[in-house]
């Protein structure tokens, strides 16, 4: 649908409009801007992430300016959600098993340097569970990491196609499915009379 030759120009012709946008609508039903942002950025290599704070991260807050006149009236967070991880977990209670969904592994395997978990949403019967990790890069939400743990899991249960949970929080899933059915099925960009409605599912 879009063709880029860079990755800036992607943001600025994509990402910050929508973002705009979404702030707009939001406001439009609300009355007031959200006073706390949380955004779930999935698809990103470790490689990545010096781009992502130097140019990705500085222009969606530039979009957020725009909005908000001051930077002081928004608490946003920034988290990167990586689901091709080789790490796996087990539960040892003499004979090792899969931990339960909902386990949060917070600490000695996680780096140093990072603000980063990992969590295990989903319950499997055969085989060793996939957990998630979740590299939080901009935390001014100024909630505690319980909270946002927390928060990431009760979203994993909120994908309407599926009744248990999911690997990754479902703003995530929605957009894998959204992406998948235009670039694979419809070929056009949607209406946007449907911008409110999950149509995609």
């Amino acid at each position: 649908a879009h063709i880029h030759s860079t990755p800036q120009q992607e943001l600025e012709d994509l990402m910050c409009p929508a973002i705009s946008k979404a702030l707009r609508k939001y406001n439009e039903l609300n009355n007031c801007l959200p006073s706390r942002i949380i955004m779930y950025r999935d698809g990103v290599g470790d490689g990545q992430i010096p781009y992502i704070v130097d140019h990705e991260i500085a222009a969606i807050k530039k979009s957020f300016l725009q909005a908000y006149k001051s930077e002081d009236n928004l608490k946003f967070t920034y988290i990167i959600v990586s689901k091709r991880i080789n790490s796996r977990f087990f539960k040892m209670n003499g004979q090792a098993s899969n931990p339960p969904s909902g386990t949060v592994v917070d600490d000695v395997v996680t780096l140093p340097e990072r603000y980063d978990f990992f969590l295990v949403s989903q319950s499997v019967r055969q085989g060793t569970v996939n957990p998630t990790s979740y590299n939080v890069i901009v935390d001014g939400s100024g909630l505690k990491p319980d909270h946002i743990q927390k928060l990431t899991y009760k979203l994993t249960h909120l994908y309407y196609n599926w009744p248990g949970t999911v690997r990754v929080p479902a703003p995530c899933q929605y957009a894998h499915k959204l992406a998948y059915q235009i670039g694979e099925c419809t070929r056009v960009q949607p209406s946007d009379k449907l911008s409110d409605k999950l149509f995609f599912l």
